[in-house]
């Protein structure tokens, strides 16, 4: 069997030879090579020889196999060389003329959204503050009324940098760096940033995205405050096209909590993959700041009142563009990217 082999390997070395075309090559590999060449009919038949020469005819098998792709793709490399040189020769290809221009880039769709949203809630009064990534556990779930043994964790479930630091899942642990960066004064601001959440990839989540936290404190803050901020955020991003709801949640930090969903524009409200058949988008999360996070940021609850809010990017990104996977943002598809 073994001298079976040895013929099989050099008769492939002396045809590999006198390949001159492609099209040869391709039946050279199918012929020793393929799903039913000879050396891949030889490496099956391992199993019908005794079982004390199995071991070496295996390796020996295996070996000129190696051998064998190693030499086929030597002769694809020259064949390659070969036809370049002929183009050349030929004067097919002129080697004269200039390369192709590399053409001017522009921003992310992630970023031209991000600055759209600056745009609007500049407007409104809001300035922007930015707070780091990765976060201690207490500024990302304990001072926002989330403790070791509260059950709310489990619905921001993350990566873990080392003990007692996380890859943040929200931007609201910016809300503490904020208010105790300016208590005692009344705060108006937007925390934008990526967040990072261990959850299943698909056509409306993703592990990775952005977020944009808003927070005001001051006094006599309402929650018809925040339906209006929510409400005119909504007009002039969306243009007025879909109609906006707002409906009771829970969020441990803020109370009373509510979310607002906008009809989902890529289906007309009829049900699609994105909205999950409901016909509605959630756009936001948003509450009235829990008393308890108010003073864990330096307020005294009994004299001042805000609220919050945190919006996501990449969706009202694709509800505005008629995009159906978030996927698509980050794939680094240059004609997807293109587009925007």
């Amino acid at each position: 069997m073994l001298d079976e082999l040895r013929q099989v390997e050099e008769e492939a070395r002396s045809s590999l030879r006198v390949v001159q075309s492609g099209e040869n090559l391709e039946i050279w590999r199918r012929r020793y090579l393929g799903k039913n060449g000879a050396l891949t009919e030889m490496l099956r038949s391992v199993g019908d020889l005794p079982k004390d020469e199995r071991p070496a005819f295996g390796r020996a098998a295996n070996e000129a196999k190696r051998g064998l792709e190693e030499a086929f793709q030597r002769r694809a490399d020259e064949l390659e060389r070969q036809d370049t040189e002929r183009e050349l020769r030929g004067g097919s290809v002129d080697v004269t003329l200039p390369g192709r221009p590399i053409g001017p880039g522009h921003l992310h769709i992630t970023t031209q959204t991000l600055r759209q949203i600056y745009a609007i809630f500049a407007d409104m009064g809001f300035q922007v503050y930015e707070a780091p990534e990765v976060e201690t556990d207490e500024l990302n779930f304990g001072l926002l009324n989330m403790p070791p043994d509260h059950p709310a964790r489990d619905m921001w479930d993350t990566f873990w940098v080392e003990e007692g630091v996380v890859m943040r899942t929200h931007t609201s642990p910016g809300q503490i760096r904020a208010m105790r960066e300016y208590c005692p004064e009344p705060i108006r601001v937007i925390l934008p940033g990526k967040c990072y959440r261990y959850e299943q990839v698909s056509a409306r989540s993703e592990h990775q995205f952005y977020q944009v936290e808003g927070l005001a404190v001051g006094h006599d803050i309402r929650m018809t405050d925040l339906i209006g901020t929510l409400t005119e955020f909504a007009r002039r991003f969306y243009g007025g096209v879909g109609r906006l709801r707002m409906r009771g949640s829970y969020f441990p930090f803020t109370e009373p909590s509510i979310e607002a969903d906008i009809e989902c524009i890529l289906c007309e409200g009829l049900g699609c993959r994105v909205c999950k058949n409901s016909g509605w988008l959630e756009i936001a999360g948003a509450g009235m700041v829990h008393p308890v996070v108010l003073e864990n940021g330096g307020y005294d609850p009994t004299e001042w009142s805000g609220f919050a809010f945190g919006t996501g990017v990449e969706r009202p990104a694709m509800l505005k563009h008629g995009i159906d996977d978030i996927r698509l943002f980050y794939g680094n598809d240059l004609r997807f990217l293109r587009q925007f």
